[in-house]
């Protein structure tokens, strides 16, 4: 760390986020010039897409290649990272906390997007608050139109660091799917006030432990949304990106009986931090997988990037690895390309009665962002298949059947 802080203090952030993901210096000066400056040696060949902030409030976050025709005939904005050590140090910071791209695609991380969502007639998106012994959170429930009293299937949803729940509905159109597939949605939103960049807390040790810290808010919203709306308890079910992702496995980890099946998108597994130097190490692939403990295994989904420079893909494996029985289960590979042009290996893996438990995309070439997204919201990757989808696929073929049957 203390040379990480020497080459923070020169300016040099590359290099230093380099070393925190655990090149050496040598490394680095034999690799070769690659977008961004961030090309060390050993890294994928696919090109990584990290999403490009607007250049002005209002703006669509793009891919890169778009982002160069949309500034055709206008002035590149200044690096902002490299115009002060000061003004550097503290977007290398921010890229520190928050879960968002490298510096040299992370200009504009404190950017929050506030998008217009449109909510159909009859249909509302309203504000909620949840309290408990540990502390409060707001939350937005999108209520569908056609809702009269039924027992609907509930989706929490966890937004990923700078965004908040309107940013990452718009991003991820889940409240389109609810109103098609009749389901209901949650979006708890984490405050300033509980992370600067407002991340769930994923890598502390006291937010990933039931009863307590984070997850006993979580859970607290998905029993209120119940509660109110006279949802089906054998239908919840709990899925992020980024932090969100990391967060959705620890509830998946800390409240099994709550939840039906989870889905993690460029997340980690739970338990593989427990501070912010042991996230670091984790978010480079280093983190110690926790075995999951007595209790029911929970089905879980998951979407991660083979290029993926912020959250290294080795931590989807361990999400899986994590989630699964200690059994061996049937294992079916399929390869296959989206629509929009990116290859992914899809790798589904059922019990012996033939039921499918765990589900991973591999997206090649993606990087840090929701696959299949709308550029409504932030990062986002429309090139990809519809992360949303598949997992709303995946979800509403599990049922909870202990829930059920408590009531």
């Amino acid at each position: 760390m203390r040379e990480v802080t020497r080459l923070t203090q020169a300016g040099k952030l590359t290099e230093a986020m380099a070393l925190l993901r655990g090149h050496i210096a040598s490394d680095f000066a034999q690799a070769g010039p690659a977008r961004g400056g961030a090309g060390l040696a050993g890294e994928t060949k696919h090109p990584a897409l990290d999403m490009i902030a607007p250049s002005e409030t209002g703006g669509a976050w793009t891919p890169p290649s778009q982002s160069r025709d949309r500034a055709a005939g206008e002035s590149h904005r200044p690096n902002t990272a490299a115009s002060s050590p000061r003004q550097g140090r503290a977007t290398f910071r921010d890229d520190l906390f928050a879960l968002g791209p490298v510096p040299a695609v992370g200009r504009g991380l404190g950017f929050s997007r506030q998008p217009q969502l449109a909510v159909p007639d009859g249909a509302r998106f309203e504000e909620r608050t949840f309290s408990n012994h540990v502390g409060s959170r707001t939350y937005k429930v999108y209520v569908p139109s056609f809702y009269a009293g039924q027992a609907l299937p509930v989706v929490i949803m966890l937004h990923g660091c700078t965004q908040n729940p309107d940013d990452f509905a718009a991003g991820t159109r889940m409240n389109e799917l609810a109103e098609e597939q009749r389901f209901l949605v949650a979006y708890p939103r984490q405050p300033q006030s509980a992370n600067m960049q407002r991340c769930w807390n994923w890598f502390n040790a006291g937010d990933q432990r039931r009863e307590g810290g984070e997850p006993s808010l979580i859970a607290g919203i998905a029993l209120q949304v119940i509660e109110e709306f006279a949802a089906d308890p054998a239908r919840v079910y709990v899925a992020g990106l980024s932090a969100g992702g990391a967060t959705a496995a620890v509830m998946a980890a800390t409240y099994p009986e709550l939840f039906a099946a989870a889905g993690v998108h460029s997340g980690l597994a739970c338990g593989a931090a427990k501070d912010m130097p042991s996230a670091f190490a984790a978010m480079a692939g280093r983190g110690a997988i926790r075995r999951r403990s007595e209790g029911p295994m929970l089905p879980t989904i998951v979407f991660h990037g083979d290029a993926d420079r912020t959250v290294s893909p080795v931590n989807g494996d361990q999400v899986v690895a994590q989630a699964g029985p200690e059994v061996a289960l049937t294992k079916v590979v399929t390869r296959g390309e989206s629509p929009g042009g990116m290859a992914y290996t899809r790798i589904v893996q059922r019990d012996d009665a033939g039921t499918e438990v765990l589900e991973q995309w591999v997206l090649h070439g993606a990087g840090h962002a929701w696959s299949g997204g709308s550029a409504n919201g932030s990062y986002t990757d429309a090139r990809g298949p519809d992360a949303s989808r598949e997992m709303i696929r995946f979800f509403l073929a599990h049922v909870n059947a202990k829930a059920a049957s408590r009531h």
